[in-house]
């Protein structure tokens, strides 16, 4: 191939790449004066500046606040708006009064309604919650403001849900689905979500059954940019999910879509989740599906979308949703080995393929595979190595993410090329047959094991009709070839972004491997390039070049704030009281109180309190110790009925806290109820490990345990008392958090603590 010719290849491929991502979603352009019955992105970011200008968790002055905006908002439409609130303690015993909010547009049917879900708790307890979820509500209130502006009465009700509590564990959802009336009556949920601050929204569907009568409906409501594909459906279906919808199809078998975007995943649950870093065209996005799906579903037959059959599905640029049955993957992977004999049997006669030249063509392969599923492997532990800092990024995307993503894959492809650019005596077709009889195989894998993932063998295809050309043509079309690498592009770059943006860069292994199995789809157009070891070396400097670039990138400022965290322990059984932190990485401001180097921990090691990502505390060390009024702890029940030990048990905070966490050892718990509310024998015995409860206290409330234990055991409660006040309590004097830092999420942060137990022999 000619060095112009293979430059101009190569930048049509890098063309579709970028389209691979520019054909996911709209481009924002300012519309606050767009017609009022069309949705206007600039009148939803208005909802998200009003309700993200301070955290508000359950129990914040400013969730009452967001509360109050949100009721505003819906009668202001000239909805009748309701609240629905009670105690729950959800399946993860995380006990909240839960406030719901509730408005209902009335359809011609009387038949299933549609929900619309979105959530207005912020994580506790700083996040501004712009993202997560005050962008869903906001696309909730803009579209329903523009449906009623339309002036059609749908035929379905409308239920409008903006939940409570859905960050303390789907405690909003929870107390809708078993105790509102009008769950019963739901036939459909729309839930909008956030797991970052940008990007692409994608849809993920909730099914208890097959999917295909769902995605037909997807599809007939034409959303403009549809992101969805049957792989993270089938990954999703295994794992534990946890978003307001899945309370829905668990508990009521009510199906529905989620659209949640994820990227710009640094920002998820922090500080720095604001109304600012909120994506404007990732906004847009999430009002591209809704008004669309609701002017189909409020007039569908929602009694009518339950299936048994399930549908293989992806989206694709210009053709946007590919949907086919699963009765059709076995036939086309059949289809697709029978091509592949077919080829082979062609190239053996036409003396183009021969077995030893075959067999040489796994030793490229399989090195490219090893080598770069290595490096993906430990790129994460080894950045965290060389930046320590990384080491306080819990969930393990740093602010310069996207660069060590582009980096590791540029290098995957440099290896990539530099391999068969040392194999390229062999002649060119025999270096395809063992790259396309390993996608082969593992399109088998998918069709036992990941059926969602079965269009896999969509780009087989094309590579496949690409051998076919070499085999027949010594100098084939080279935009034939280039055509034929775009289903592969158009598929697979966007998996190579998704899997470390959404699960961290811990996943950067899956990066490097599909980099390299999209590469081998490319072989029939890149193994025509002359000389691959220039290609190598230009996209292993490239790929160092965007190393440097995240290198320049990886210190922290007030841009790229570092997590850092701090609390005062008073531990009342010791009489003890220590600073102690989460910090893997010593900030200047908590070098302060813990020293540049890390403390012994001492007792503080074995203590344990609920976080996300199961964090410990990382370093401690001495601290006066302060009057901190501890809550008062009264036994009023201990008696023995049936051959049970019975407990009542009730905590009275005596200061203004945020959190009461109870932890149990000794005695196996046989039931427990707290204000009222039963845990799930499930959860006591499968699910709790050491914690009993939390309770997400409001309006300073106290806690009261109901337990039943079998007689003659003790039994010891520890109880981590906690308010998210010590930077701002009258007996610290704690300096302000320096700019370039913020507060380290999902772990208890900036609290007071005190520690108290009951044995009760």
């Amino acid at each position: 191939m000619k060095k112009t010719t293979a430059v101009l290849s190569l930048l049509l491929l890098i063309l579709a790449i970028y389209w691979s991502f520019r054909a996911q979603m709209p481009t924002y352009a300012p519309d606050g004066d767009k017609d009022p019955i069309l949705f206007s992105t600039d009148r939803a970011l208005a909802h998200v500046a009003a309700m993200s200008k301070e955290p508000h968790g359950v129990g914040f002055p400013a969730h009452q606040d967001v509360r109050n905006y949100i009721v505003g908002a819906l009668e202001d439409m000239g909805l009748e708006v309701r609240l629905q609130e009670g105690h729950t303690a959800g399946d993860w015993a995380n006990l909240s009064k839960v406030t719901n909010i509730l408005a209902r547009i009335k359809g011609t049917s009387g038949e299933k309604a549609l929900l619309l879900l979105s959530h207005y708790d912020s994580s506790p307890h700083s996040s501004l919650g712009a993202s997560d979820a005050a962008s869903g509500v906001a696309t909730i209130l803009e579209g329903i403001r523009a449906f009623i502006a339309q002036g059609a009465t749908p035929k379905n009700d409308i239920i409008i849900l903006i939940s409570d509590a859905e960050e303390l564990g789907l405690n909003g959802a929870d107390l809708f689905v078993k105790e509102h009336p009008w769950a019963r009556e739901v036939g459909l949920v729309l839930n909008f979500e956030a797991r970052g601050s940008g990007g692409a929204s994608y849809m993920l569907l909730e099914t208890n059954r097959g999917n295909s009568v769902l995605i037909q409906e997807f599809i007939k409501a034409n959303p403009e940019y549809p992101v969805a594909n049957s792989l993270v459906y089938s990954i999703y279906k295994m794992l534990p999910n946890d978003t307001d919808l899945t309370v829905f199809r668990e508990d009521a078998d009510i199906e529905g879509f989620n659209f949640a975007f994820i990227d710009d995943h640094y920002d998820y649950h922090t500080q720095n989740d604001s109304y600012a870093r909120l994506d404007r065209n990732t906004l847009a996005h999430q009002g591209s599906y809704l008004m669309p799906l609701l002017s189909h579903f409020s007039s569908a037959n929602l009694g009518q979308i339950k299936s048994l059959r399930d549908h293989v599905y992806f989206n694709v640029p210009f053709f946007k949703m590919v949907h086919y049955p699963f009765d059709w993957i076995w036939p086309m992977l059949i289809l697709a080995v029978l091509l592949f004999l077919y080829i082979m049997i062609v190239g053996f006669k036409k003396k183009v393929f021969q077995s030893k030249d075959i067999a040489m063509g796994f030793l490229p392969l399989l090195a490219v595979l090893l080598i770069n599923g290595l490096v993906g492997y430990f790129a994460w532990p080894a950045l965290k190595s060389l930046y320590p800092g990384y080491l306080d990024i819990l969930h393990g995307f740093p602010y310069n993410g996207h660069a060590y993503i582009t980096a590791f894959a540029l290098l995957a492809i440099g290896t990539c090329f530099y391999a068969y650019h040392k194999f390229q005596v062999v002649r060119t077709p025999n270096l395809l047959v063992a790259p396309l009889l390993v996608w082969l195989v593992l399109c088998a894998l998918t069709a036992l094991y990941l059926k969602g993932a079965a269009f896999f063998v969509v780009p087989v295809y094309s590579s496949l009709v690409g051998l076919y050309i070499l085999v027949n043509q010594k100098h084939p079309n080279v935009l034939l070839l280039v055509f034929l690498a775009l289903p592969a592009l158009f598929i697979f770059a966007p998996f190579i972004q998704m899997f470390p943006v959404g699960l961290g860069l811990k996943m950067m292994v899956a990066t490097t491997l599909l980099t390299t199995l999209t590469f081998f789809l490319l072989l029939p157009l890149l193994i025509k390039y002359r000389n691959k070891r220039a290609f190598a070396f230009l996209f292993v400097l490239l790929g160092i070049g965007f190393l440097v670039s995240a290198h320049m990138d990886s210190d922290f400022n007030e841009e790229r704030p570092k997590p850092s965290s701090l609390l005062y322990v008073l531990d009342a059984e010791r009489q003890t009281a220590q600073w102690a932190t989460y910090d893997q990485q010593p900030s200047e401001w908590t070098s302060q109180y813990l020293g540049s180097e890390k403390a012994v921990l001492g007792p503080l090691a074995k203590t344990t309190i609920s976080s996300k990502y199961g964090s410990g505390f990382s370093a401690t060390a001495k601290a006066p110790l302060k009057d901190i009024p501890l809550p008062t702890i009264e036994v009023l029940r201990d008696t023995l009925i049936h051959n049970e030990r019975q407990l009542e048990i009730c905590i009275t905070p005596q200061r203004n806290v945020n959190r009461l966490e109870v932890f149990s050892s000794g005695a196996d718990i046989l039931n427990a109820t707290v204000n009222g509310i039963a845990l799930s024998e499930y959860y006591l015995q499968h699910r709790r490990g050491g914690k009993l409860v939390t309770h997400y206290i409001t309006d300073n409330a106290y806690t009261e345990l109901q337990l039943a234990i079998a007689p003659d055991t003790p039994l010891e409660l520890t109880f981590y008392e906690a308010s998210n006040d010590l930077l701002d309590h009258e007996d610290f004097q704690i300096p302000s958090r320096p700019r370039s830092e913020i507060p380290m999420p999902f772990v208890l942060n900036d609290a007071i603590l005190t520690i108290q137990k009951l044995t009760l022999e």
